[in-house]
């Protein structure tokens, strides 16, 4: 845990590799000191037709299931971690949006070979 989602404007991979937004949201993720480096899990969707309000502006948007239980002040600071990653990239105009969800503890279920 956590999973991270990253959906994106295809357009952006004329900007930046999707691997390249996949280090920058591990990176965020790992310096919140919430957890392990081997439990991060990350992943890409890019998206070809999209539309902000009556604009055509890249986005990227990261979704973080965690399991649930950690407070309001935790997951403002996983959210705050990520977005940090994100300041010093020159991508504009763009809309940056990061979600964290919870993933109900009992409902939870993982098989690893």
């Amino acid at each position: 845990m956590p999973h991270c989602i990253i959906e994106y404007s295809k357009k952006l991979e004329d900007k930046i590799k999707p691997i390249e937004l996949i280090d920058k949201v591990y990176q965020g993720t790992l310096k919140s000191n919430l957890f392990e480096d081997e439990d991060i899990k990350t992943r890409t969707i890019s998206f070809e037709n999209h539309q902000t309000g009556n604009k055509k502006i890249d986005f990227i948007n990261i979704t973080v299931r965690i399991l649930s239980g950690r407070n309001q002040e935790l997951k403002t600071l996983l959210s705050n971690s990520i977005l940090n990653e994100f300041k010093n990239i020159n991508l504009k105009p763009i809309s940056i949006t990061i979600e964290i969800c919870e993933i109900e503890n009992e409902s939870y279920s993982k098989l690893v070979f």
